[in-house]
């Protein structure tokens, strides 16, 4: 399997191309600045590209791949989660590549009742524009016509990847400790490439 990885010099983006080269994938790395990938490995390939821009170079990175994961990040400032996703799905359409993996965020949509009060009034007051950008981005995944997965991963630790977290939860699930790795939510989304489990629906992530 050959994947594309968009943000794949992110806080996840970074553990997604590592565990996808242990799981013996190829990928293509859609980076910026090619100096923030430090991993070196004959199935990797480098793209240099930004997301934010429909052009050719999208297309190029995604053409004859067997699926995209999508793991862009834009802090506070709440623009390229959107517009980036948009892009990259409009270049996915063209070349013909259906199968897509996009972390969103615990506290989307319905997973919103997921979240306790401090949570609550920390994504709509210092975090509402960043709120606001996922759920743009999860409605574009969601009318792309795709063979979509949103990931929505709680609150990111530093940890080591376990490979023990809940997954898929509903909205009045108890006792969540609305954490998880970012390593964990790497190992999560890479197991989705080869699982059609929760397609076309949006897993939550936490400990």
């Amino acid at each position: 399997m050959h994947i594309t990885i968009f943000g794949a010099s992110g806080s996840v983006g970074r553990h997604l191309v590592q565990q996808a080269l242990d799981a013996e994938m190829e990928v293509t790395a859609v980076v910026r600045d090619p100096s923030r990938i430090a991993i070196q490995n004959d199935r990797l390939h480098v793209s240099v590209a930004d997301a934010a821009i429909d052009d050719h170079r999208l297309r190029d990175a995604i053409r004859g791949r067997s699926a995209v994961v999508v793991a862009l990040g834009d802090g506070m400032r709440g623009r390229i989660r959107h517009e980036g996703t948009r892009n990259v799905i409009s270049a996915m359409r063209e070349v013909g590549v259906d199968r897509l993996i996009c972390q969103s965020t615990l506290g989307a949509g319905d997973s919103a009742a997921n979240l306790n009060w401090l949570w609550r009034l920390v994504f709509w007051v210092p975090l509402r524009k960043a709120m606001a950008d996922h759920v743009r981005q999860e409605q574009c995944v969601r009318d792309s016509g795709l063979d979509w997965t949103v990931v929505r991963p709680a609150a990111f630790t530093d940890g080591e990847r376990t490979r023990r977290y809940r997954h898929g939860f509903g909205s009045v699930a108890q006792g969540l400790a609305l954490k998880i790795s970012r390593a964990d939510v790497a190992d999560f989304m890479v197991r989705q490439l080869g699982s059609a489990e929760y397609l076309r629906a949006t897993p939550a992530l936490s400990y």
